[in-house]
């Protein structure tokens, strides 16, 4: 089976120009859990605009894209509880290639049937986000996966984007207070619609901040942005015990004894480990199950924020520019 996809032969800035094409590509045969899904909207993340930048040239192109949601056209002979017809969400592999194609082969164990009342470009703006926001709270952090079964305050610096803007939501479902942090008024306002119960600038000092609303220390910190520039005084405000956690690789070597004498624990979250390294896998096919039956109940709302039309090499170097742009509030999708 032959699939379109829109990719790149060689890793490219944007300011050397468009260099996404049409290419025709065959599908992988199918492995025994294996699902094609056929993509309706594909959502682009930072993960996106990196893998772009980095790509070493190829006798194949690179196809990026990781969230979306699509109609399963065809079956692996193991696949459980998966029918041809279903509309799914998944937020992919570094494996395979992505969902800038018509068509794609996915792991069943990674995919979450969408019900029918919720809208595709809606799905399609939540997976990857929502791993990485559940991994870390629930899987690395440690609190409890149960609506206000929690305590205590966590501090989401850079609390507007994508993942931020999900963890914020998940955070207030499990019980916890957040203080989200944002500067232009626009983000501001969108933390506060995303349930941060305290916003604070970013841009000024964050201990001095802190202090004025009551906060001398903290439990959980997530760092969403810079993990270079925050993690000396995140070190500093965490708590004894507490959980230090970033999505942001870091450019010099991070100073872990300064969590020592408080026996603060620092988390990694990279949404790709347990694909990259076949581990528990179906774990992030029960989290989407989570997501839709949170979005369903309306506990979680979409951080969509912004749709471009279309399936050409023009529309993605348009949906990277945005998102490039580092001003990006919630969540663009490409709608096929």
């Amino acid at each position: 089976m032959i699939s379109r996809v829109i990719g790149f032969e060689k890793g490219f800035r944007l300011s050397d120009g468009n260099h996404f094409e049409t290419y025709e590509m065959m599908l992988p045969k199918l492995n025994k859990f294996d699902l094609v899904v056929k993509n309706l909207a594909s959502s682009v993340n930072p993960v996106d605009t990196k893998l772009r930048q980095s790509g070493k040239g190829t006798s194949q192109p690179h196809v990026l894209g990781f969230d979306s949601v699509g109609i399963v056209t065809h079956l692996g002979s193991d696949v459980k509880n998966i029918e041809i017809g279903d509309r799914v969400l998944f937020a992919g592999t570094t494996k395979r290639f992505g969902s800038y194609s018509e068509s794609q082969v996915v792991d069943s164990r990674i995919v979450a049937k969408l019900s029918s009342g919720i809208p595709t470009d809606e799905a399609a703006a939540m997976p990857l986000t929502f791993i990485t926001a559940y991994e870390m709270l629930f899987e690395k952090m440690g609190l409890f996966p149960k609506e206000n079964q929690n305590n205590g305050t966590i501090l989401i610096i850079n609390g507007a984007g994508g993942v931020g803007s999900v963890a914020t939501q998940l955070a207030k479902w499990a019980g916890l207070t957040v203080i989200a942090t944002a500067s232009r008024k626009e983000s501001k306002e969108w933390s506060k619609r995303m349930g941060a119960d305290h916003i604070i600038d970013h841009h000024k000092d964050l201990t001095k901040q802190l202090k004025k609303i009551g906060y001398s220390s903290l439990p959980y910190i997530l760092i969403l942005h810079s993990t270079d520039r925050y993690f000396e005084e995140m070190s500093e405000l965490l708590e004894p015990f507490g959980h230090l956690g970033s999505i942001v690789e870091s450019n010099k070597d991070v100073d872990l004894a300064k969590l020592k004498n408080k026996s603060g624990s620092f988390d990694w979250e990279y949404m790709f480990a347990k694909t990259d390294y076949d581990f528990n896998i179906a774990s992030q096919g029960k989290i989407l199950e989570l997501l839709v039956q949170l979005m369903q109940e309306q506990k979680i709302q979409s951080t969509l924020t912004k749709i471009i039309p279309g399936f050409s090499p023009e529309v993605f170097y348009q949906a990277h520019q945005l998102v490039e742009e580092d001003k990006m509030i919630g969540k663009l999708v490409v709608h096929y």
